[in-house]
């Protein structure tokens, strides 16, 4: 039986349709989100406010209101003339060997302090090469980026301790849309990165991430294509009230270290219809984010959907009220995996993976408290992350691994309230796909079909 305290998780998870989940969809700017549980739906919203003192971190976001019947209704601003800043106007040069860099900071500057709404243009068919920028607020009134074109990072390597190329900082009511390219030309580092060249030090690795958002509030990240970062991708950082939707972010699959996304120390975040294809994790929630909600997203080749790692160096981690909603995942060497050091502390609770469609992954669901990515075995601690109040629904598909479900939980901190309902994975090939579940408080498996299942497991 479960836990008074975890029932309202399994009642927002029933809002959900079942004939939603089935073939996986094609991401299209156009299709219908059908597994759309976030708090703007209104059955949504019935059960978040008889809950809300259970789960206070899904609260409405919208700035709607309803008038029955379920329709809701939003009062529409009037458009302003926006001013154009076309970074051609600056200097910038799409030659191939110009660095733009200078121009586009003229360009931003202007942007930045015009009292009227700008849009910052790149225009299409262009590509400019840029090195390592900051865009940095605030701005005196809202503003958009229109990346148009291709912005693309020069082939070279150079030693510096920031980490970034294209920085976003203390921006508020910003968007970056457009359906251009983001190019972070990222060769040179994984060739020279410790993961490929092992005789290579990895303390010395200091590869930038492609886009970083980095204190901004109430933003917008939409129809981009971010490729090839020498790093991470797309960051979000120290941010509140963030929406990606329709991105697509590819690199090589042995590319080392490219997350796709990385949200960090960020609220109220919406990652919606998007295409994610890397070297590393597709998704990646670490310390300090809560209210995360991932809707409809394609995963692979890459390592899956994680949250975590927590608590390296005894740290004290936390991550909360997490929603993936509808994923197909293809290939990857993980599937939804929560992932924690030994000898951490703080928690990973109120998680809900949902609809999800997996297609030859290894380790389609797993949770390991005993993470350790280094050379040599990580000592046994006693302290760890507390994981708690997980909730697998709805989750279908192929293993590649002999292991479909991996509970790893700590012996000194058990994972707690773990729901599996109508999840059913089979084998790759031939073979049984098989479950093993150690260190939990409060197993359920719900429904007709769990397999493979922990009929018997440690506690």
């Amino acid at each position: 039986m479960m836990s008074k305290a975890f029932s309202f998780t399994l009642l927002i998870v029933l809002v959900s349709s079942s004939s939603c989940f089935g073939k996986p969809r094609k991401v299209h700017p156009s299709s219908k989100n059908c597994n759309n549980i976030h708090s703007g739906s209104p059955k949504t919203s019935v059960l978040i406010n008889r809950y809300k003192d259970k789960f206070p971190n899904f609260s409405q976001s919208s700035h709607c209101h309803g008038h029955g019947h379920g329709h809701v209704h939003c009062a529409r601003r009037r458009p302003q003339q926006a001013i154009i800043i076309d970074v051609d106007h600056f200097g910038a040069k799409a030659d191939g060997k110009t660095d733009a860099s200078e121009a586009f900071m003229n360009a931003w500057e202007r942007a930045c302090k015009s009292s009227k709404q700008s849009i910052f243009l790149v225009p299409r068919h262009k590509t400019y090469h840029i090195r390592r920028i900051n865009f940095t607020g605030p701005c005196k009134s809202s503003m958009k980026m229109e990346i148009k074109g291709t912005i693309k990072a020069f082939s070279e390597l150079y030693n510096d301790t920031k980490r970034f190329w294209i920085m976003f900082h203390n921006l508020r009511n910003f968007e970056v849309r457009g359906g251009g390219i983001i190019d972070g030309n990222g060769e040179i580092w994984w060739n020279n990165s410790c993961k490929i060249k092992k005789t290579l030090p990895c303390q010395n690795q200091q590869a930038p991430a492609a886009m970083t958002f980095d204190n901004c509030m109430n933003l917008k990240v939409t129809n981009l294509h971010i490729q090839n970062s020498p790093q991470m991708h797309l960051i979000f950082k120290d941010c509140v009230n963030v929406k990606a939707s329709y991105l697509k972010v590819t690199a090589p699959g042995k590319s080392p270290n490219t997350d796709g996304i990385h949200v960090t120390r960020t609220q109220n975040v919406d990652i919606t219809m998007s295409e994610i294809k890397t070297g590393d994790d597709c998704i990646s929630i670490v310390n300090g984010s809560k209210t995360i909600r991932v809707l409809d997203i394609v995963c692979g080749p890459g390592h899956g959907i994680s949250i975590g790692s927590l608590g390296e160096n005894r740290s004290e981690n936390h991550v909360s009220d997490v929603l993936v909603n509808g994923a197909r995942l293809s290939g990857t060497t993980n599937g939804v995996r929560i992932k924690t050091w030994q000898g951490g502390s703080g928690y990973a609770r109120n998680i809900v993976f949902q609809n999800i469609q997996m297609q030859n992954v290894s380790n389609p669901i797993i949770i390991d408290q005993n993470y350790c990515d280094k050379a040599e075995p990580c000592h046994q601690q006693k302290s760890a992350v507390q994981v708690m109040n997980v909730v697998y629904k709805n989750i279908r598909g192929t293993s590649a691994s002999e292991l479909a479900i991996k509970f790893n939980c700590s012996e000194t901190v058990p994972c707690r309230g773990l729901v599996l309902e109508n999840v059913y994975l089979t084998r790759q090939g031939k073979g049984e796909a098989e479950a093993k579940c150690s260190n939990i408080i409060g197993l359920d498996n719900i429904g007709r079909s769990v397999s493979p299942s922990c009929h018997n497991f440690s506690n």
